[in-house]
């Protein structure tokens, strides 16, 4: 190992036993463990960062990244935090409960071990939370075994991500896709043969986030903070979903929450959030006969968006943490 790296492992094993020292006589409602991050980012943290704030409107008092001697519950997000210190700081008698994403290796691409490392930390868990049915049985297809597992839907900000009070018919369709990563699996395929076959007189297609592609015809808008991104999603009437293997996409919850019907890839978790709010398909030449289909029933689509309630979400996880 590089001695810079084992300088920097080293100040964290150092911080982690100076923070449980100071943190004995101290006592929260619920630890979090997660690296938390100012969007624009990931769903994972964004999901985070509502559920957080809702518990804490609730006078849930919510520590990060540490668990004080008298903290009862400890919420742990898939692999998105630092495995080490939460060993450390685990105890006896702690209601733990680790969120668990993915399976990563399946919406990645490739498998680099994460999996492995996710189900390793799970033996500290008393339940787990996957993000969709589909998640679930994928988790069991793989062999990869967890504790106690049940599904919780991700949910978004109800006061950033609502619809809009009036609807104006748009002469072209307005189609709006969003992703914070830049991975080909998130739909750089779809949107490469929409860039290419679409009828861009009847239809405006824009993409919001982080992509390596060039686009001749699709707008481009790099990534935005929630406020302005749920902003440019209310200006746009249909959210095209074209992930692979996506266990719970935040980005496809926050078009349905904007009033967005989906034009949803049939994979990963899309079609059991989206139920009668949008159409599928499986290849991006089926797409044009969707979009359209979705023009003349876009009213009736519309009405039939279910999303999951941020409260309802949260009192699913307050159960789970004070069980």
């Amino acid at each position: 190992m590089h001695p810079r790296a084992v300088l920097r492992a080293l100040r964290r094993r150092v911080a982690t036993e100076r923070d449980r020292l100071e943190s004995r006589g101290g006592r929260s409602d619920v630890a979090v463990f997660h690296e938390f991050h100012a969007p624009p980012y990931g769903g994972g943290n964004q999901f985070l960062l509502a559920l957080k704030r809702e518990l804490e409107r609730r006078n849930v008092s919510v520590e990060t990244n540490r668990v004080s001697g008298g903290t009862p519950a400890c919420l742990y997000n898939s692999f998105n935090f630092d495995f080490a210190r939460l060993r450390r700081f685990a105890r006896p008698g702690i209601c733990m409960v680790h969120r668990v994403d993915g399976p990563v290796g399946v919406y990645r691409g490739f498998d680099d071990g994460t999996d492995r490392r996710i189900v390793a930390i799970n033996d500290l868990a008393d339940t787990t939370v996957l993000q969709s049915r589909y998640s679930l049985e994928r988790h069991a297809e793989l062999g990869l075994d967890l504790h106690n597992p049940t599904v919780i839907h991700n949910a978004v900000n109800p006061s950033i991500f609502f619809p809009s009070a009036q609807r104006e018919p748009h002469e072209r369709l307005r189609v709006i896709t969003t992703s914070w990563s830049d991975n080909p699996r998130k739909g750089s395929d779809v949107l490469t043969w929409l860039d290419r076959n679409l009828d861009f007189d009847a239809y405006e297609v824009t993409f919001a986030g982080q992509t390596q592609m060039q686009f001749d015809r699709i707008r481009v808008v790099g990534p935005l903070p929630s406020e302005p991104l749920a902003e440019l999603l209310r200006e746009h009437d249909v959210f095209l979903a074209p992930s692979r293997d996506d266990p719970c996409s935040n980005a496809l919850l926050e078009g349905l929450a904007c009033g967005l019907p989906a034009a949803f890839l049939h994979s990963g978790g899309h079609p059991e959030l989206v139920g009668q709010g949008g159409l599928g398909f499986d290849a991006p030449e089926e797409l044009p006969a969707v979009l359209a289909r979705l023009r003349e029933e876009l009213e009736q689509r519309r009405s039939a968006i279910r999303v999951p309630s941020l409260t309802d979400v949260a009192d699913r996880y307050l159960e789970l943490l004070t069980a």
